[in-house]
């Protein structure tokens, strides 16, 4: 069975609940909300003249769905900003895209209970595709005004420069 290298005793995964977003090096105000990063490589069947009976497999193309930020609406206009960057209605004819700098790479930070940075991912290219301002809005329900930022991206990998920390221990007086 794999262990962690550092912290030996530590047998239970990482918890979801500790993360930042940073892009253009600063981090984004009150992220709640990454969805999952998946990519999926495309399955090419064939098979060889001489043999009917047996197939093959090889991969082929690899995709990599959208990740969809969340949080709550907030006076921070970096969702806006950049959703802007790729349309913005009534910028004038032929300024609506900003084709200079509408891409971001974008890196994803996870960190521990104690608050220590454990796993971090950069993601490529990053383009905003869907941009929402503000939800349904409801006098009668009790909840939280979310901005989402639906994201298509070139890819994604692992930074292995960061690397497991080692995990305070807490003693009794």
């Amino acid at each position: 069975m794999a262990q962690f290298s550092v912290n030996a005793t530590r047998f239970d995964p990482y918890k979801n609940f500790k993360f930042r977003l940073k892009w253009d090096g600063r981090y984004v105000a009150g992220v709640s909300k990454v969805s999952a990063l998946k990519r999926s490589t495309e399955v090419v069947e064939h098979r060889e003249g001489g043999d009917p009976s047996t197939g093959r497999k090889s991969p082929g193309r690899t995709k990599y769905e959208a990740i969809t930020l969340e949080r709550g609406v907030t006076h921070d206009e970096e969702f806006e900003k950049w959703a802007n960057k790729v349309w913005n209605f009534g910028s004038g004819l032929g300024a609506e895209v900003s084709l200079k700098d509408f891409r971001k790479d974008v890196i994803l930070e996870v960190y521990n209970e104690a608050g220590q940075l454990a796993i971090a991912y950069r993601i490529f290219r990053c383009w905003v595709s869907e941009y929402q301002a503000l939800p349904d809005l409801d006098a009668n329900a009790n909840a939280v005004a979310i901005q989402t930022l639906k994201l298509e991206n070139e890819g994604w990998e692992r930074d292995y420069e960061v690397v497991e920390p080692s995990e305070p221990s807490f003693t009794e007086p």
